[in-house]
């Protein structure tokens, strides 16, 4: 425990410095989260479809170029970070996933679910786009909602890990996710029942 409690410290240090404009912490922090940031890489993928063409290596280290091109790195912590990092890896195998459908048109593949309490999402599917878009929308109504939302199924943090991570109950944390699902779920329904 003492372990962890001293890397999360040099995490949220390196990070400090780096928001201060230490262009080489960024050297220092990655051997810190290499290792979470593969695992999380792992979890995405296998949420895409089978024959998905990206590795976790090749996410993580699309994701540290995106990094290193930050104008302004400002990550208070380590939750903030990871949650950034989760949103950029997103944001990446969205834009994978938008040239993949406009290479190969048609062909109906099987839906994978984004996590099994959003099993109505479909995470290698173009209404990832819709998600993301509505996840925004939402975060300038509940920031903090919408990053334990995805410290819980883009992370993969339990409720308990989530709770501890903000500083909340169980809960609280539970309450707030189930609300923020409720609300992307009758945005995303209502706009695929909607005529175009």
């Amino acid at each position: 425990m003492g372990k962890i409690v001293r890397m999360d410290a040099d995490i949220t240090q390196v990070l400090a410095d780096w928001a201060g404009g230490d262009r080489k912490a960024l050297d220092r922090l990655a051997p810190l989260v290499y290792p979470q940031l593969r695992d999380l890489a792992r979890v995405f993928l296998r949420r895409e479809r089978q024959g998905h063409t990206l590795q976790s290596t090749a996410l993580v280290n699309e994701l540290f170029v995106k990094l290193m091109n930050q104008k302004a790195p400002s990550f208070e912590n380590r939750r903030v970070f990871y949650g950034a990092c989760a949103r950029l890896m997103r944001l990446a195998l969205i834009d994978h996933s938008r040239k993949a459908n406009r290479d190969k048109r048609g062909g109906r593949q099987e839906p994978v679910p984004l996590h099994e309490e959003m099993a109505w999402v479909d995470a290698a599917g173009p209404e990832v786009l819709d998600l993301d878009r509505l996840l925004t929308e939402l975060a300038r109504k509940d920031a903090e909602a919408v990053e334990m939302l995805e410290t819980r199924y883009l992370l993969g943090c339990t409720a308990e890990e989530t709770a501890e991570l903000f500083g909340v109950s169980k809960p609280t944390v539970d309450r707030r996710i189930r609300l923020a699902r409720a609300w992307l779920y009758q945005r995303l329904k209502g706009e695929r029942e909607s005529p175009a």
